[in-house]
This record gives C-alpha cells, structure tokens and sequence, in this order.
C-alpha cells in the first residue's frame, strides 16, 4: 500500500479530484481513507433513493471514504451543516470544495478494481483483480 495524501481548493469537485488523482497516480485501485473539509454543494444520494440531493451553504465534511477504479469511485459521506445537522450517504458529482478538502488515499499497486453489473444487486459493483 502507497499513501496519497491530498489536497483540494476552493471550486474543486470532490468525486472528480479523487478519481483523477487514482487517473495521475498511475494505479488501478485505491481506497479513500478519510477525508475532512468543507464544501459550498454536496450532492448525496441517500439510501434507496435513484437520484442525489442537493445541499447547499457552508458544509462539514465529516467523514469521507470509500473505493477508486479507473472506472469511478464509490464514495461514502457525512457532511454538518450550519446548524450542526448531519446528513450522509453516496458522494455524487458536483460536491464543491469550499475553502479545503484533506484526504488521504492508500493506492494498491497490486491490485486492479473495476466496476461491473451485479445481477444480484442491479448495480455496478466493485471487482478485485
């Protein structure tokens, strides 16, 4: 395992900036460890919902973590708002750095994952190679 620590800047899209950091890293597989920050949009999709919502103003990443393939990431996120709210669920694109976003990435040089319909599911799921 090879860390990738990370850091995004204001205007930054989350979800893009890690899957083109796996992209620039050379490697096929990768995990999000944690990440902490803020975001001016995040776009989460909740459980048994088919599409994200959106949240908009001054955010609190939480927790961030989660699978990198070539072919996307699956991410998982917590994120507070103003008021002290928290809410999470998959990390959709267009989630917006608003000041800074801290992330560590492990890259597994040995390992390849892709991402491919699971009939049980219904998915796109995560495949280890």
């Amino acid at each position: 395992m090879q860390a990738l620590p990370l850091r995004l800047n204001p205007g930054d899209d989350l979800r893009a900036s890690v899957v083109a950091a796996l992209a620039a890293s050379g490697h096929a597989a990768g995990f999000v460890l944690q990440g902490i920050g803020s975001l001016s949009v995040a776009q989460l999709r909740f459980a048994g919902v088919p599409q994200p919502s959106e949240l908009r103003g001054d955010l609190e990443i939480l927790t961030l973590a989660g699978s990198i393939s070539p072919d996307g990431a699956h991410l998982h996120m917590t994120v507070s708002d103003a008021q002290g709210r928290v809410m999470g669920g998959h990390v959709g694109g267009g989630c917006i750095v608003r000041t800074t976003a801290e992330l560590l990435l492990a890259l597994l040089p040995s390992q390849r994952f892709t991402r491919e319909h699971d009939p049980l599911t219904g998915y796109a799921e995560l495949k280890i190679s």
